[in-house]
């Protein structure tokens, strides 16, 4: 079980190095377009559909199973300090099992969308070049399905009372 959760570690820590190397070519790119626009007085042929179809759905997508990992989504602990230890348990659990569902269902329905989008080879023109534009739907699919299984990782932890271990080596 700890290979696992081992694993769910390094897969989270990849994807936000992914998500960071994606923040930086977007800044690099952006950069070029604008001192390109100021040397030459045009800019670079389609960055804003690149950085809109691609940078930009990376960086949002690919880290989602970071930010799960380390417990960094929005929580409210609003009945907390009322809860039981083992309210609090079958809570954590409960909400894991949630946004393993929700992120799955999200992961199925952008895969749908991207499949199609593959098939029809969408594209966009920008100053009369063709930008092909379908890998950037399969990205959020890819995000949701890792978070999905982050959040998964995290229910068998509570389930076999490996959280507090969790909790220590994420701190």
């Amino acid at each position: 079980m700890s290979q696992l959760f081992s694993l769910a570690d390094r897969l989270s820590r990849m994807l936000a190095f992914v998500g960071a190397v994606g923040v930086v070519l977007m800044m690099v790119h952006v950069c070029a377009d604008i001192i390109a626009r100021i040397i030459t007085g045009a800019s670079l042929p389609a960055t804003v559909e690149i950085v809109s179809y691609y940078y930009m759905v990376l960086v949002a997508f690919l880290p989602l199973a970071w930010v799960e990992r380390r417990g960094g989504m929005i929580s409210v602990e609003l009945i907390e300090f009322m809860m039981s230890p083992r309210m609090m348990k079958i809570s954590d659990a409960m909400v894991a099992l949630l946004g393993t569902l929700i992120y799955a269902v999200m992961a199925y329905a952008t895969w749908i969308t991207a499949v199609k989008n593959y098939v029809t080879g969408t594209f966009v023109v920008a100053l009369q070049v063709k930008i092909i534009t379908w890998p950037g739907y399969f990205l959020p699919s890819i995000g949701f399905a890792l978070a999905a299984a982050i959040l998964a990782v995290r229910f068998l932890q509570i389930v076999t009372d490996s959280v507090d271990t969790a909790r220590e080596s994420e701190a």
